[in-house]
């Protein structure tokens, strides 16, 4: 617990870490729209068997919704690490399961050619449609009790880390 501890004290101080801004509903539903066209496209490089680029881009569709909520309560960051670690904080480690696994993925085809088979690639893809789908879901019905809920809770996160 210390480490995550010292992790979220990192993102904070961290140039382009996590910042509290105004939420954006507008810009939230752009990034789910984004999320949806690059399951699109991961579907359409798996197609035509291009699983480097299919896997990439399945990452990439489940960080656009992850991030999508994050604009949505007013969160701004730039760091895949912190974005993902303040979406386990405030929704907690079942929410991050599959995102984490996947971002392993993407940096493994990548940076180092070490891409999935066919069958995991497709595996990934299911779980990203799925992942995806949640988000939309979840984010499409916050109201904005919850919105100010998820506020505060990320600022009282924040205020635990100045001591």
């Amino acid at each position: 617990m210390k480490n995550k501890q010292n992790s979220l004290k990192w993102c904070v101080k961290l140039k382009d870490g996590l910042k509290i801004t105004e939420p954006d509903g507008s810009l939230a539903k752009s990034y789910l729209n984004e999320a949806k066209l690059s399951l699109r496209r991961a579907e359409k490089d798996f197609n035509d068997k291009d699983l480097l680029w299919a896997t990439v881009i399945t990452y990439y569709a489940e960080y656009y919704a992850l991030y999508s909520f994050l604009q949505k309560i007013g969160i701004k960051c730039e760091n895949h690490f912190c974005s993902i670690l303040i979406i386990e904080k405030l929704l907690g480690k079942e929410r991050v399961k599959t995102i984490n696994n996947h971002k392993e993925k993407r940096i493994d085809a990548q940076y180092y050619m070490r891409i999935g088979k066919e069958n995991e690639v497709k595996i990934m893809l299911q779980e990203s449609k799925i992942f995806v789908t949640e988000f939309d879901n979840f984010i499409s019905n916050l109201i904005n009790e919850e919105v100010e809920d998820y506020r505060k809770k990320f600022k009282s996160l924040i205020e635990e880390q100045k001591l």
